[in-house]
């Protein structure tokens, strides 16, 4: 009886066992779901990246990720500003619908969907730190301790999801990864993540960290060959203001002041302790004292300004690539690299002299154009080169597609993950852009579209005019050909396919203006 009793009790273990185990190994077949990490830095050029074939400095951490994944030869933005970029990258849709279209105006308007949401909802763990720069409260995040409007490279305050604000002394790269790495070692480990870092760097006024002053002081850059550019046949280029040689400041974006008084006044150097303000000193103010020695005046005063803004500008980016260094050896020491997805991108382009320019703005190359590298274990193969046109619009999809997360129908990017399939999908043949502000460097507003040869451009508001290039024979954008005989053809199908654009993102505003004659 006994016997029959435990032979009994072991049949209705094992009833109640193999289905458990079942479960498991069905469980354990699951494909996990990946973490993401975005990291958004703020005006890095394209140009600077030694990933993209840059001679002017070197960046380990971000030809890294390159070198791991995909380095995005054509990746683009759809509307050239902090605010808006930041805005399109969440939402996955253009300007015109999440109604973020410049600076000066806009407020993120945060009950409106985003990749966020999506991933939040579907189990994932949500984080945005850094820059934010959209004017309002962060939504969908689990946690979110963001720099107040552009921040500060030095002793940075935070806001707080508490609603307090919290300085932390020390350089803004470095701090900025400092909070991520704690957060990381705080968070759930029972959930995947999509974190957000968001950098300052490189961002006027382009000031590096104390340990980076004078790495670039031996170098002396070779201008760009169309730093004189007269602007012929270009209106609206005649009416910017951004040139190094006008616009630039001496005290505030060269850090050469006349005076101590001056100096003080200066809200970034306000911030400093008195050691980083010590070691400030120490570097500019023989630099200050060489040029006043100098006296120099015209073009030979334009080059000395270009020579420091590009020393500045490298040796902030010096921080910002050292620091995305520490993010990919975090994600190495714990683990945590072969199922991480890892995205650098800047949140547009930026001018390094080339046109006599600083800033971005423009549907140009070196504006419109940003510098993307991906990184994704298993899916994208080490060392692979994309020359498909993709877009910041794209991200939102992309992260959903990997994480198994339906696309919201309307957003309008399209996932990047099929251009690595092993029936690799049919990339774009032309992409879509629209500038709104017009206010600062008195860039015009203006849409336009580029194909892998051409560009057309409508220029409106404070310039009204066309500009067509050919991108074959003119990368550089210095000769516009709209109105010049032999190219009424090709000039007649781009507004047509210009216009089919226009209706597909359903931008309303451009339509109206592209159906005034000039």
């Amino acid at each position: 009886m006994n016997f029959l009793n435990f032979i009994k009790n072991q049949i209705l273990l094992a009833c109640l066992f193999i289905p458990n185990m079942l479960l498991a190994q069905e469980v354990s077949k699951r494909p996990e779901k990946p973490n993401i990490v975005i990291i958004i830095s703020d005006d890095h050029a394209y140009q600077t990246i030694s990933a993209y074939g840059s001679k002017l400095m070197q960046t380990p951490n971000i030809d890294r990720i390159a070198r791991e994944g995909v380095v995005f030869n054509k990746a683009y933005v759809t509307n050239s500003i902090c605010g808006p970029s930041r805005a399109t990258i969440l939402t996955g849709k253009y300007s015109n619908k999440n109604g973020f279209k410049d600076n000066e105006h806009s407020k993120f308007d945060g009950s409106q969907d985003s990749f966020i949401k999506q991933l939040q909802a579907s189990g994932y763990l949500t984080a945005w730190i850094g820059k934010w720069h959209l004017e309002s409260q962060p939504q969908g995040f689990d946690y979110w301790q963001i720099l107040p409007a552009q921040g500060q490279y030095y002793n940075p305050d935070f806001l707080m999801m508490d609603g307090s604000k919290k300085q932390i002394d020390g350089y803004a790269s470095n701090v900025i990864e400092d909070v991520t790495e704690n957060w990381l070692d705080n968070r759930d480990t029972t959930k995947p993540f999509c974190l957000v870092i968001g950098h300052k760097a490189t961002h006027r006024t382009w000031l590096p960290d104390t340990t980076d002053l004078g790495r670039f002081d031996k170098v002396t850059f070779p201008l760009p060959h169309n730093f004189y550019d007269k602007y012929a046949n270009r209106e609206a280029a005649k009416v910017q203001d951004m040139t190094i040689a006008k616009t630039m400041i001496m005290g505030y974006d060269l850090k050469m002041f006349t005076s101590d008084e001056e100096e003080s006044k200066e809200g970034t150097i306000k911030r400093m302790n008195t050691a980083q303000r010590k070691k400030m000193d120490a570097y500019y103010k023989p630099i200050y004292e060489d040029l006043k020695a100098k006296n120099l005046s015209g073009n030979a005063l334009t080059e000395w300004k270009y020579q420091r803004y590009m020393r500045d500008y490298l040796s902030t980016a010096t921080s910002l690539d050292r620091n995305i260094g520490r993010t990919l050896d975090y994600l190495d020491k714990h683990h945590l690299s072969k199922n991480t997805i890892v995205i650098y991108l800047s949140d547009q382009g930026f001018y390094l002299g080339e046109h006599g320019w600083f800033d971005k703005r423009w549907i140009y190359e070196e504006s419109f154009r940003t510098p993307m590298v991906m990184r994704y274990p298993g899916k994208i193969k080490p060392g692979t080169k994309s020359s498909d046109f993709v877009l910041n619009l794209d991200i939102a999809p992309t992260v959903l597609d990997a994480a198994g997360v339906s696309i919201p129908k309307d957003m309008q990017g399209e996932s990047m993950l099929p251009l690595f399939a092993k029936k690799k999908a049919t990339g774009r043949d032309e992409i879509y852009y629209h500038y709104y502000e017009n206010g600062e460097h008195s860039v015009s507003p203006h849409f336009g579209i580029r194909t892998k040869r051409y560009k057309l451009i409508r220029f409106y508001t404070r310039v009204n005019s066309w500009e067509l290039y050919d991108l074959q024979t003119d990368p550089h954008e210095m000769n516009n050909l709209y109105g010049k005989k032999g190219y009424e053809k090709i000039t007649a199908h781009l507004r047509v396919q210009l216009k089919k654009m226009i209706g597909k993102y359903q931008d309303d505003d451009a339509a109206k203006i592209f159906s005034i004659p000039i």
